[in-house]
């Protein structure tokens, strides 16, 4: 046995040496090749990893104030670039996109290949690029949006039957909850978009150390595995059962969904190629990317203005004039709503739902704002500081949404002070949906009942804390 430790420590002790001993190598290239960023001094093998915290938006957004807005960590072994600023995100996303725009990818995303089908996480190529076509010409644009509208209010109207009911039975309403209860496919596929999110955010070594991902240790890869088997089962159901209808009932079958809308692709032999298994993973991508973010959004939106009373009657002051007592909200008024927009708008910048969006990786050498930014790195935008930032926004970790009234500044991926969405090429292609849904939904549930806490509980005194996870 004191053998055996003796081996264990002086393999440790020789690690340690040898990772010193390129940290200081590494340094003295840097003399000669450029000036990196500056950050914190990392720990052997760890790196920085103990600074980040449950928390790492606000860990970060504190360092930011030592080390400035462009700064570099080590999380493990993987060198890290930390983006905390409108100017520097603009030359991230936009003005050196081409150097930025492939992702590193998560260690959990590894499993049943999904990464490499999926969008989100494809590098550009021309899979991504078919993929990227689909959804902005077939899926997102807005004639399409506007031509599955029925669909929506739909939707809206089962929503408004569940508030309904638990108020007449005098049920609290969890927000982040209101799903469908009658459907046991509504009940599963939520479980599933819940496992995944939870598995894909857990901190995870293989992330940090990528000689470990071959081992999985902590088992994440494989559980996150049987969970997009389980979701990838049910698209492939859908499917099945969607072709058989049309088999039998021919264009009386098509509706005006997404799934007909990726089948009528495939059929028609156009210049965008999709078969069976893109569709599903296509699915798997958007619907796990926006049922969560979507909905912590909503939950957001609605605590802040509980929180802030005077907000939610100028909200429903607006509603009441513009769509009248008793009406339900139709997307084509949402223009003549501001105040809403704005809300939603000021959610967004205090409460982004990936505050760290997803990670870049850097494809070539590139020097921003003076500094060395290294191929190979990976590269981090933290919106949520960026939102918060005093240098662009009065009063800043103030809920006003009054800041948007009259303001050309918006969350489409113009304007980098909010960029909830990202930016550039990458930015998000279910943003027009989003938008939509989240408009539509929030003015519907202001605008139909009154809103209180449970047990009593004064607006001032709510926990307004964040969780951080993969949506916040």
């Amino acid at each position: 046995m004191d053998f055996i430790f003796i081996c264990v420590l002086w393999f440790l002790f020789t690690l340690i040496f040898v990772l010193a001993l390129r940290s200081i190598i590494a340094r003295g290239r840097k003399a000669t090749s450029g000036e990196l960023p500056p950050g914190p001094t990392p720990f052997p093998i760890i790196g920085n990893l103990l600074e980040l915290g449950d928390k790492p938006h606000k860990s970060l957004a504190n360092l930011v104030k030592i080390h400035g807005p462009i700064m570099r960590m080590k999380l493990g072994q993987v060198t890290t670039i930390v983006i905390s600023s409108a100017i520097m995100a603009k030359e991230i996303l936009k003005n050196h996109y081409l150097s930025f725009c492939n992702r590193t990818v998560p260690d959990a995303l590894l499993a049943k290949h999904h990464n490499e089908y999926a969008m989100t996480m494809l590098p550009v190529s021309a899979a991504w690029r078919n993929l990227r076509k689909i959804s902005n010409s077939h899926i997102f644009t807005t004639q399409k949006l506007d031509a599955n509208q029925s669909l929506r209010r739909e939707k809206i109207q089962q929503l408004l039957a569940h508030v309904q009911e638990s108020c007449d039975e005098g049920r609290t309403i969890d927000v982040v909850d209101l799903a469908d209860p009658s459907s046991e496919t509504a009940r599963e596929f939520k479980k599933l978009v819940r496992d995944i999110i939870e598995e894909a955010g857990k901190p995870n070594l293989g992330d940090y150390f990528p000689i470990l991902r071959k081992f999985d240790l902590q088992g994440i890869r494989r559980r996150t595995g049987i969970h997009f088997g389980k979701m990838l089962d049910l698209f492939d159901g859908m499917t099945e059962r969607r072709l058989k209808q049309r088999q039998l009932h021919g264009s009386a079958a098509v509706t005006k969904d997404m799934l007909d809308t990726l089948l009528n692709i495939r059929k028609d032999n156009s210049t965008e190629e999709i078969d069976r298994n893109q569709i599903k993973h296509l699915f798997l991508d958007l619907f796990v990317a926006g049922t969560d973010t979507t909905s912590s959004t909503l939950e957001w939106a609605v605590a802040e203005l509980i929180h802030n009373p005077e907000a939610l009657s100028k909200a429903r002051l607006e509603l009441e004039q513009v769509i009248g007592k008793g009406n339900q909200i139709e997307e084509s008024e949402i223009s003549r709503l501001p105040y809403l927009q704005a809300i939603v708008k000021e959610t967004f910048r205090l409460h982004p739902p990936v505050p760290l969006l997803l990670p870049r990786k850097a494809s070539s050498n590139v020097e921003i704002c003076g500094y060395r930014v290294p191929e190979g790195v990976q590269v981090l935008v933290n919106v949520w500081v960026i939102g918060r930032d005093g240098t662009s926004w009065d009063d800043p970790n103030s809920f006003v949404p009054e800041r948007f009234l009259g303001s050309d500044v918006d969350v489409r991926g113009r304007n980098f002070e909010v960029i909830p969405f990202g930016a550039g090429r990458r930015i998000c292609p279910g943003l027009p949906l989003a938008m939509r849904v989240l408009y539509l939904m929030l003015g519907t549930l202001i605008h139909s009942f009154d809103w209180k806490l449970e047990g009593g509980v004064e607006p001032e005194k709510m926990d307004m804390d964040d969780k951080f996870g993969i949506a916040l």
